[in-house]
């Protein structure tokens, strides 16, 4: 199961996502997370790991998406608070930080943007 928590501030949409990102659960993460891009026009997007147990390469490819909407748009896109040492190996053999932009947490994000 996935849950999504999100928050908007300062010009930066924060995603956290807690659970799986996996096959079965991306039309969660389109529904509540792509539908808020698209319809509010937003740019800056961050995903916060801290809660999330596994992904697959749906899931992978589902944060590339949001991070392509967000190039779109000449925003930027970061990952944040990457779980655990495993995630950080599947994140970056398929190549997902060579897009997004891994930072330490949130604050460091929010201070870098501002």
């Amino acid at each position: 199961m996935l849950e999504i928590t999100l928050e908007f501030r300062k010009g930066i949409l924060f995603v956290r996502l807690q659970g799986e990102l996996t096959r079965k659960t991306i039309p969660i993460l389109q529904a509540e997370v792509t539908d808020t891009i698209l319809k509010n026009g937003i740019q800056n997007i961050v995903f916060n790991l801290e809660q999330l147990k596994n992904i697959d390469m749906k899931g992978m490819s589902a944060l590339l998406y949001h991070y392509e909407i967000c190039k779109s748009r000449k925003g930027k896109s970061y990952i944040c608070n990457i779980s655990s040492e495993l995630l950080h190996m599947k994140l970056k053999k398929n190549h997902i930080l060579n897009y997004l932009q891994e930072m330490d947490n949130e604050l460091t994000i929010l201070h870098a943007v501002i």
